[in-house]
């Protein structure tokens, strides 16, 4: 199989090994503030996400709406996103990880600050995906600073830590959205990313050296970025719309988006600079793990998208109760995190990720059965533990099957893959909680869609481990070609 492999397991490889183009930073003082860094800019969106996500009742209220019709302001932002996660790893890569980094949170604080201050849904859900645009940047080049700064023998550890340090914000934004939401106002839980990311650029500024890949020219391939753009845009938006377009209307953007994709990939093909080196699909332990950790992050958006209806429309919690039962999921993404990165360390990738998936399926089914706090506190818990871990593999995985001076553009593919197709899943969830709530009650709807997230990813899971049993040696042979 053609394209770069490389081991996922490593143990004691030497930074000097780095291919050229690429300085590997020798290990010391400075790693640690690189690490605080950019875990700061996973910190950051994580915060926000699970933050807004408790507030959306009381929003839809105050703003006229409900709350199906204001979760574009959820997948929206995940949309936009994911169509701005492959620019932003590469725009990272050709111009300055640092330089980019800092720009994204800039954009991110400022687009917090006009949500934080606006008057209609429309408005919000605009600098929403204005926002998800500057999260885009954010992730990837995290991930490709670590990349940069650590030895490579060190890297998938440094990964989980940054994740486990970013999932800190998972633990703090339900407390965070349900508590501001009850007690001030959902404005809050926009404004307090204001100063958050400021600290963020600060910390940037001072920890990170500037790396990009020498290997390329500085431009970026704008054909290749519209296309991607919007054609992720337009079938969520189709999958969005379905209940209220004409069916006509639906199939047509969604073909147009379609369309735009097929032609993305026909550019990238013969472009002289691609945005994505299509090589990188022919890589199969970086394709497996990719599909393995989305299959995780469908499952754990689309799940906390209905727990936050079922707590607060169905068993009626007020913002802040939820968030505080929410707090189970929460922290255990946060462990789920840098165990990952020791995980990695240890086992083969892709098994650990469906042992993984299967803990959060398990823990999925345990809130399904609504059987009280006996189950659903349990069951929250191996929600995020599992889905967690193959979340943060996600980055743990791929950065180890990748030469280094690729790291932003894998790590934008992969993010953009992972969290894009997750933002589908939750505009299909909705559209799904909608159309069932109508024949039958809320909570059965809710019920009902948790189990075939159980259960889907579980099957999933098991499928996907098999695969890769199949295709992939337990260690594989280093070619940074």
């Amino acid at each position: 199989m053609s394209g770069p492999r490389l081991p996922l397991r490593r143990r004691g490889r030497a930074a000097s090994s780095a291919p050229s183009g690429v300085a590997r930073a020798a290990h010391g003082p400075r790693t640690g503030l690189a690490l605080i860094s950019a875990s700061l800019g996973i910190f950051v969106p994580q915060l926000d996400f699970l933050a807004l996500n408790l507030a959306l009742p009381r929003m839809a209220s105050e703003l006229g709406t409900t709350v199906t019709g204001l979760q574009w302001a959820v997948s929206g932002y995940m949309l936009a996103l994911a169509a701005f996660l492959i620019p932003g790893g590469r725009l990272g890569d050709i111009l300055g990880r640092k330089q980019m980094l800092m720009a994204g949170l800039a954009v991110f604080g400022l687009c917090s600050l006009g949500a934080g201050l606006a008057s209609s849904a429309s408005a919000v859900i605009v600098l929403r995906v204005a926002q998800g645009a500057a999260a885009g940047l954010l992730f990837p080049l995290s991930v490709a600073v670590i990349t940069d700064a650590f030895p490579q023998d060190q890297t998938m550890r440094a990964i989980g830590n940054a994740y486990g340090i970013g999932a800190v914000g998972l633990a703090l934004g339900p407390v965070v959205g349900g508590g501001l939401t009850q007690l001030i106002t959902w404005r809050l839980v926009f404004l307090i990313n204001v100063p958050l990311t400021a600290a963020a650029i600060l910390a940037v500024w001072v920890g990170v050296r500037e790396s990009r890949d020498t290997t390329v020219p500085r431009s970026i391939d704008l054909p290749g970025l519209v296309a991607v753009a919007l054609g992720i845009s337009s079938v969520t938006f189709a999958v969005d719309r379905v209940a209220d377009w004409p069916a006509g209307a639906t199939v047509g953007v969604f073909a147009a988006g379609v369309l735009l994709l097929v032609a993305f990939v026909l550019w990238e093909r013969v472009a002289r600079w691609p945005l994505v080196a299509l090589d990188l699909f022919r890589n199969v332990p970086y394709v497996i793990v990719t599909v393995m950790a989305t299959v995780a992050n469908i499952s754990v958006t689309s799940s906390v998208y209905c727990m936050t209806i079922y707590l607060q429309e169905v068993e009626k919690h007020t913002p802040l109760g939820a968030g505080l039962i929410f707090l189970p999921v929460s922290l255990g993404a946060a462990v789920g995190g840098p165990l990952a990165g020791r995980l990695g360390e240890r086992f083969d990738i892709p098994r650990a990720i469906a042992a993984a998936t299967l803990i959060g399926g398990a823990g999925t089914f345990l809130v399904s059965l609504a059987g009280g706090f006996g189950s659903l506190l349990p069951g929250l818990a191996m929600n995020g533990l599992g889905y967690g871990i193959g979340w943060a593999m996600a980055s743990v995985g791929t950065q180890t099957v990748v030469p280094p001076q690729r790291a932003g553009q894998a790590s934008g593919v992969t993010l953009s893959i992972v969290i894009g197709v997750a933002g589908l899943f939750v505009a299909v969830t909705a559209l799904v909680i909608e159309v069932g709530g109508r024949g039958a009650s809320l909570a059965a709807a809710v019920e009902a869609v948790l189990r075939w997230i159980a259960f889907g990813s579980a099957a999933a899971a098991i499928l996907l481990a098999m695969l890769a049993a199949r295709l992939m040696p337990r260690r594989l042979g280093i070619s940074a070609d």
